[in-house]
């Protein structure tokens, strides 16, 4: 049965802090927000693209699937080219209640892959495309009210050259209604539901300060009664204890029949409690209500993060002129066996992990996600990325759908006081002149939607100078040394050449990174590209991660650097590292259940938490006698003990949580590696298990040393 969210529960879009203000009706606030995801049936296709609606709907083969949903959760993660990109067909059936007479009724879905066309009654409602982005159509006049209504959603993932991404390669598109679904029901006069899917209002702060900002307050209305009607814009803003007004302020409006209308309300707010990311992340709760005769007829609720960004170039980021350091991470939506189908519990995990590693800022990459996600970012204090999937190639059709697409992003996304940049496209090149024009107008769009935040475009060939280059406020660059190209210490001439060259450029290094495999070892890895096809040992990650943070964290040139990736995900079209349909680059599993050595590495670096962590862990049955082991801790200088032996003191790595112990041997049989550190009178610990047999001197574990094919596999990269 479908349950009624009252008014004041509104969306999870940054009112997981202005939740329960008063204890109502829905008939008092006049919006209800019905959950829309139980009941549907599902039929897979492929289906004839100008199938009748009437004859789709009908007929057997259906299953019944609560949404979230998506057909790709098997055969997208398991086999190379093997999924199915198609379209299919949801069914529900609604029964309309009389009161909904003289009212506007909505669906809004949050993201439906890729393509979208609903039908009610056999009538078609809308359609829209793009996997990622919420879309509302309204549906008032196609409902039959006290009679059973059906409800239709043909979905298809088969890539086309007009809808971005265009294609699978980087990332599957799972395909279905992989996001919640609402039913929205208003007042013939109300704050819009249909400018792009977005709350209908925007929060626009100016001149932020310790002592005060200035806030405007923009509202879109519309008005389908036949007269022009006379109400009051009423706007609240609440602190955080969402009982105490910090500001208030009334606007009697009249509202024209014809067309929408934009209103604004401007506040200074003196002495505000500013966001301040991890540290204080205080966020204000603004209420702003249409009433009509004394009643209030529709409201929304939205976050207010009172804060201002800053990069300076060449000396890094400052959040309300305090700077703060920007320890990034990409994230992919997608778990092992659930594809992109997610609910609020998988999206909360992803980021508790991300702030156990002790990361700073998220690239949500490639592509605009959950709303959940957004508004948890807001209150945990983690500092966004937000970007569409105009990614990996280009086919010169596809310019008008990433305008849309971006502004759905920045409309719907607008409030969130975690969003400093705006992601314009991930290592588009050819053709240039293309590019440069695609570039230059999703740029004007964004500084035309929000002129208050940054934007990014992002190179993968490290080249500041690139004829694609410069046509954002930042310049990102994808380096994966040693694994791509060259060697992994060729970070550092890279790093240095670029503060040299252009230290006026604000400039990031936006991923980087290497596959790892636990399940492939090998304990004397080298420095660049012995480990490609099928071999990507846990080890040559770790290592590369060990030099990479080591040159970055001593230099204070870039503004932000994101590793690629948090999370193992989907690849459909390759087969690398023993893995089909698998990149391994994350820090942590595609299940989520094992961090991967580096994932400490950073922790230890990062992370106020206490680390005291053994790496090669996995590396049980080792194939060398003489070996070193390494220690990550950030609880001081550890005592390392080999069968309750020890060890001579450690030297330096790459950092200062970095200890390496040389010259270990071990004994036939199990050894007990044991470190041991203690901080301002704590104690800790942590104990691995090495089994080391001399037949298996100088093998390799998990796989076979193969030569890499990077320029043929990786199209010259």
């Amino acid at each position: 049965m479908a349950v009624i969210i009252k008014n004041q529960l509104r969306r999870w879009l940054g009112q997981v802090f202005c939740v329960v203000l008063a204890v109502v009706t829905a008939s008092v606030w006049g919006r209800e927000i019905v959950s829309f995801n139980e009941g549907w049936v599902f039929k897979k296709g492929p289906f004839p693209a100008d199938w009748d609606p009437k004859e789709a709907a009908s007929g057997g083969g259906w299953e019944p699937v609560d949404i979230p949903h998506t057909w790709n959760a098997v055969d997208m993660q398991t086999a190379k080219d093997q999924f199915y990109q198609g379209n299919a067909y949801y069914k529900k059936n609604y029964t309309a209640p009389s009161d909904l007479a003289g009212k506007r009724v909505y669906l809004r879905f949050q993201g439906v892959g890729a393509v979208a066309d609903v039908y009610v009654n056999g009538q078609f409602a809308g359609n829209h495309k793009g996997a990622y982005s919420a879309f509302a159509i309204e549906i008032t006049d196609l409902l039959k009210l006290k009679q059973n209504n059906e409800i239709l959603v043909r979905a298809d993932n088969q890539s086309r050259p007009d809808v971005i991404p265009v294609n699978h390669r980087l990332f599957g598109v799972y395909g279905g209604m992989y996001r919640p679904v609402e039913l929205i029901i208003t007042d013939k006069l109300n704050i819009s539901v249909l400018d792009y899917a977005s709350a209908g209002v925007y929060l626009r702060q100016q001149n932020v300060s310790p002592e005060s900002a200035d806030v405007t307050v923009k509202v879109k209305l519309e008005n389908r009664y036949l007269e022009t009607k006379s109400v009051v814009l009423r706007t609240i803003v609440y602190e955080a204890d969402k009982k105490t007004v910090k500001a208030t302020q009334d606007s009697l409006i009249q509202v024209s029949p014809q067309g929408r209308q934009t209103v604004e309300q401007h506040f200074k707010i003196d002495h505000p409690h500013l966001w301040q990311a991890q540290e204080d992340p205080y966020m204000y709760c603004v209420v702003t209500q249409l009433l009509k005769d004394n009643k209030v007829i529709d409201e929304q609720i939205q976050p207010l993060g009172l804060r201002k960004f800053e990069l300076k170039a060449g000396v890094g980021m400052f959040l309300n002129g305090k700077k703060i350091p920007m320890y990034g991470v990409c994230r992919h939506q997608d778990w092992w066996g659930l594809g992109s189908a997610l609910k609020n519990e998988h999206h909360d995990a992803d980021l508790e992990i991300i702030r156990e590693l002790g990361a700073t800022t998220i690239r949500f990459a490639h592509y605009q996600q959950a709303e959940r996600i957004y508004a948890q970012c807001d209150r945990m204090g983690l500092i966004v990325w937000a970007e569409i999937p105009f990614v990996n190639t280009t086919t010169a059709q596809e310019l008008d759908n990433a305008r849309q697409q971006l502004t759905e992003l920045i409309r719907q996304n607008y409030n969130h006081p975690s969003i400093y940049v705006w992601g314009l496209h991930n290592e588009i090149y050819n053709p240039a002149n293309y590019v440069r024009f695609a570039t230059m107008s999703l740029n004007d769009l964004a500084k035309t939607e929000d002129p208050d935040r940054y934007t990014v475009a992002v190179n993968g060939f490290g080249k500041m100078d690139h004829p694609v280059n410069f046509q954002a406020d930042i310049q990102g660059m994808n380096r994966y040394f040693g694994w791509y190209e060259g060697r992994i210490q060729d970070i550092h001439g890279w790093l240095d050449g670029l503060e040299k060259n252009f230290p006026n450029n604000k400039a990031m290094l936006t991923e980087y990174g290497a596959e790892a495999n636990i399940n492939q070892h090998d304990e004397n890895t080298g420095d660049f590209g012995e480990f490609f096809g099928q071999f990507y040992p846990e080890e040559f990650a770790t290592k590369y991660h060990e030099i990479h943070w080591g040159a970055i964290s001593q230099r204070s040139y870039l503004l932000a650097t994101y590793i690629w990736n948090t999370f193992d995900f989907a690849t459909p079209t390759s087969a690398q590292g023993g893995v089909p349909a698998r990149n391994m680059k994350g820090l942590v599993t595609f299940d989520r259940k094992v961090k991967k050595d580096s994932f400490y590495w950073y922790k230890a670096n990062w992370s106020k938490e206490p680390v005291l962590y053994i790496t090669q862990r996995r590396a049980v049955e080792r194939t060398h006698k003489k070996t070193s082991v390494t220690v990550y801790s950030n609880v001081g200088t550890p005592k390392l003990f080999v069968n309750g032996q020890q060890m001579p003191a450690p030297r330096q790595g790459t950092t200062p949580v970095h200890f390496i112990f040389d010259h270990i041997l071990l004994q036939e049989g199990n050894n007990k590696i044991n470190a041991q550190a203690n901080l301002k009178g704590q104690s800790f610990e942590d104990q691995i298990i090495w089994s080391y047999n001399r037949i298996n001197e100088g093998k390799i574990q998990g796989g076979k040393k193969m030569k890499k094919l990077r320029k043929q596999e990786h199209g010259g990269l």
